[in-house]
């Protein structure tokens, strides 16, 4: 790689937003996001997000996982507007990984995105000596749940 190369990369870096990862499954042995994708897909033209990644699993009855790629899905999956999405920060290991959640009989996309909407906040943290210590999701199954518990609390 040229210098030219590497000092546009370590640009690139320097401008990035917060990166995320998502793992979403669904029962059966290929993941079925006809409603998800789009919405994705309009997050990304939008600039919301920038999919840097995106990998596919499936974890038949006993267990086993198998790492699927979108020819395996095939040129209907509503992820083949997809192709191409590979940084390599996925590999077999976090596919593995990510396996780990799904319950038998199931498959799952997983995604890793730059949030590209927060790349000006990261960039001036980053630009005034700061760095992100810690990070992290509440989801709202917690939150309803939280919400539930409070109301139970108020009426006692």
């Amino acid at each position: 790689m040229s210098q030219t190369e590497l000092d546009q990369i370590e640009q690139e870096l320097r401008e990035m937003g917060p990166v995320d990862y998502v793992v979403l499954g669904w029962p059966g042995d290929r993941p079925q996001g006809a409603e998800v994708a789009p919405l994705i897909l309009n997050l990304v033209e939008r600039g919301v997000i920038r999919v840097l990644d995106i990998a596919f699993a499936s974890k038949d009855e006993e267990g086993a996982v198998t790492a699927l790629d979108l020819s395996h899905l095939g040129p209907d999956s509503p992820f083949a507007a997809f192709e191409g999405a590979s940084s390599g920060l996925l590999d077999f290991g976090d596919v593995q990984e990510a396996a780990e959640a799904m319950e038998p009989g199931t498959s799952a996309a997983i995604l890793v995105w730059e949030n590209r909407w927060a790349a000006p906040v990261a960039v001036a943290v980053r630009e005034s000596g700061g760095l992100l210590i810690d990070g992290g999701r509440i989801p709202v199954q917690g939150i309803i749940a939280a919400l539930d518990a409070l109301e139970a609390a108020e009426a006692n």
